[in-house]
């Protein structure tokens, strides 16, 4: 198969960003910091149709029995996200080509945690400007409507589980940065990388570069 990728599409808050640290933080437990995380992921993952994803953390807040205003405190210190070690580097070797973000979460917090990996992104699109959360196909195709590019010529990088498959359902090949070390989930494509971080992106699109130029 000969790839050529004209523009990288990013999961933001698993794959540039280390959100779970700050869940923890709010929460000063790493237990309940990574509850709290799981169970927004779980609830926006299965919602579809956009809510105010504010609101989804203080519903995530109070089901693992955190009070609503651990939320508040969680939303006031969004900025204090902070990249993965290998990203800055990744990234600034990624700047001449097209970069966007979507991202399951609000747009303001959307645009503060994509101005923290210190990217350049031509597109930084959250559930609130999709109209949908991930993993509802709508979400990963308003991605691809607004690049303007067939669904094969964009590679998503992956951060979390639930978008190795639901990329690849309207046509974007997977990278997929699993520092977890989980399993492909089942039903899903084989991504076209796994691997635990993102130090490797810029080679892998080099090589899928000169490869198509043969």
């Amino acid at each position: 198969m000969v790839l050529g990728f004209r523009a990288i599409g990013f999961d933001l808050l698993t794959a540039l960003v280390d959100s779970w640290s700050v869940y923890v933080a709010v929460t000063g437990d790493d237990a309940r910091g990574r509850a709290w995380r799981l169970a927004s992921l779980r609830i926006v993952t299965a919602a579809g149709d956009y809510r105010s994803y504010e609101d989804v953390l203080r519903d995530a807040a109070r089901e693992v029995g955190l009070p609503a205003a651990k939320a508040d405190e969680l939303i006031g210190r969004w900025g204090e996200i902070k990249p993965w070690p290998e990203v800055p580097a990744a990234l600034g070797r990624l700047e001449s080509r097209r970069l966007a973000i979507l991202t399951n979460c609000s747009q303001r917090l959307a645009d503060i945690a994509a101005k923290g990996t210190g990217g350049r992104f031509e597109l930084v699109l959250s559930a609130e400007r999709a109209g949908a959360y991930k993993t509802d196909p709508r979400a990963y195709q308003a991605l691809v409507d607004a690049l303007g590019l067939p669904a094969e010529q964009i590679l998503f990088v992956a951060g979390s589980a639930h978008d190795v498959k639901g990329a690849p359902a309207v046509g974007m090949p997977v990278y997929w940065q699993n520092r977890a070390r989980l399993p492909v989930p089942a039903g899903a494509p084989a991504p076209l990388v796994d691997a635990p971080d993102l130090s490797g992106l810029p080679e892998f699109l080099a090589q899928t570069r000169a490869d198509s130029s043969r």
